[in-house]
């Protein structure tokens, strides 16, 4: 099977809760473990980026999980490519919060210090995730 890495990003839905990001982590926790899938997830009460990273097969699944979750609304694929190797190999969903998303961040891979990944590539919202990486909670 093919190794591959997609990152999409998506804004919260009307009606999202505090407790619907900690049904995430935790849904994400459990099942991309067992599929061996990793990544970083990117959170801001506002818009979510993602990458995922694993078998072609077990991400398009998830991916398309996502696509029917009515707590993302606007899901864009910003990247989807064939890997050799997993950049963020160490977590099955590695977790990075509004806290450590600052304007400095947020100016050097976008066109302004706001945080919002409508307005990245594919390429710079890799870049940002990897930047943040440095800054995750490991789920």
């Amino acid at each position: 099977m093919l190794l591959v890495q997609l990152i999409y990003v998506s804004s919260i839905s009307n009606g999202f809760t505090e407790d619907d990001i900690a049904q995430i982590i935790d849904s994400a926790k459990r099942n991309n473990l067992s599929r061996d899938i990793t990544g970083i997830l990117c959170f801001n009460r506002k818009y979510f980026l993602q990458c995922l990273e694993g078998s072609r097969a077990k991400v398009n699944e998830i991916y398309h999980k996502i696509l029917n979750d009515k707590r993302h609304d606007n899901i864009i694929m910003l990247e989807y490519r064939e890997i050799s190797q997993r950049d963020f190999v160490d977590w099955s969903m590695g977790y990075v919060g509004d806290t450590s998303i600052n304007e400095a961040t947020n100016k050097m891979y976008s066109v302004s210090s706001e945080f919002d990944p409508y307005k990245v590539s594919g390429e710079s919202a890799f870049l940002l995730l990897k930047h943040l990486s440095k800054t995750v909670n490991v789920v």
